[in-house]
């Protein structure tokens, strides 16, 4: 028996049929009893769509309401090898990044692990069977490794045999570089696909960034990175958002094609949707290609991301945003 009073063999029970959006009224195999104690004590269905923006290359942005009324994000990607949801861990982040969105206003609070899950949970319920998200990059809102405890819980959840059992290696976590949180999830055996927010190529200018270049240096960055390869012998991704006039010259090229050698390693370059509250500029698609061409022709693998949901406010955290602000305004 439980620490409820009831049989260990429920809980399976119970997360079989929340994975799948079920209240529980209608989680059939229930005892009514036991019903009425879960409805008195716990929360059936962690997050619901509030709105939906379709997007004209396919993709949908999805605004979610947890519980407590605060308001959440993240994109629905339809793709050809699977379909692929961008969740979000915090609402909010303090990571402050210069060109991102989602840290305005500062961090609110971590997501918890049934509040992650119930993102893809949600939009597979959307799908309604016509196919159900097999991808999961944890790039919305919030700082992933900054609520640590919380984000590996919910990869163990999400990878459950009798859940959504979804492959530790179709989830990707994106990080600013928290060196200690890669270390220790290279420690605990986790094996998700590592994408490192790098954005620059030496300290002064990733300082001019992101804050928390400040605590992190590329150096330490590297060897972190190269220490979660050895550990798991997963490709390492790099992000580096391409800023008019600050990261894309020669040198940044070379410095690039020095701290990626010597293990598997991509760099994924993004064109910077833009945010009227911050001044960073994103480049030209001619500048993008040169820059592209230049890393290629050195020998780094490198592709141009491809951007979905522009048009309906692709940016992270800004779509929320824009929903405060105009609350803001009533």
């Amino acid at each position: 028996m439980g620490k409820s009073g009831f049989p260990k063999f429920r809980a399976t029970q119970i997360f079989k049929w929340i994975s799948k959006n079920t209240p529980f009224d209608r989680m059939s195999d229930l005892p009514k009893s036991f019903v009425e104690t879960l409805k008195n004590d716990y929360i059936d269905i962690a997050i619901n769509i509030d709105k939906e923006f379709k997007s004209v290359d396919g993709s949908v942005k999805f605004l979610y309401r947890l519980c407590d009324g605060n308001i959440i994000e993240g994109i629905y990607m339809p793709h050809n090898y699977g379909d692929t949801i961008c969740v979000s861990t915090q609402v909010g982040c303090s990571m402050g990044c210069a060109f991102c969105a989602s840290g305005i206003g500062g961090l609110v609070r971590n997501l918890e692990p049934g509040e992650i899950l119930g993102q893809i949970i949600a939009v597979n319920a959307w799908l309604k069977g016509k196919s159900k998200i097999t991808n999961v990059v944890l790039m919305g809102s919030g700082e992933p490794l900054d609520n640590y405890e919380n984000v590996t819980k919910f990869i163990r959840l999400a990878n459950h045999a009798d859940g959504l059992n979804i492959s530790q290696r179709n989830i990707s976590l994106s990080t600013c570089g928290l060196c200690d949180k890669i270390v220790q999830l290279a420690d605990e055996g986790y094996g998700v696909t590592l994408s490192v927010s790098l954005h620059a190529t030496t300290d002064e200018h990733r300082q001019n960034l992101m804050p928390i270049a400040k605590r992190y240096s590329v150096a330490e960055i590297i060897k972190a990175v190269k220490y979660y390869f050895e550990k798991t012998g997963r490709r390492i991704i790099f992000e580096y958002s391409m800023v008019k006039g600050e990261n894309m010259d020669f040198f940044d090229a070379k410095r690039l094609k020095e701290l990626t050698k010597g293990y598997p390693s991509h760099v994924n370059l993004i064109m910077l949707n833009p945010v009227k509250e911050k001044n960073v500029k994103g480049c030209t698609k001619e500048e993008a290609q040169r820059f592209l061409k230049r890393l290629n022709d050195m020998g780094v693998s490198a592709t141009i991301r491809r951007s979905s949901g522009t048009d309906v406010g692709g940016a992270c955290g800004q779509l929320r945003r824009s929903v405060i602000k105009g609350k803001e305004n009533e």
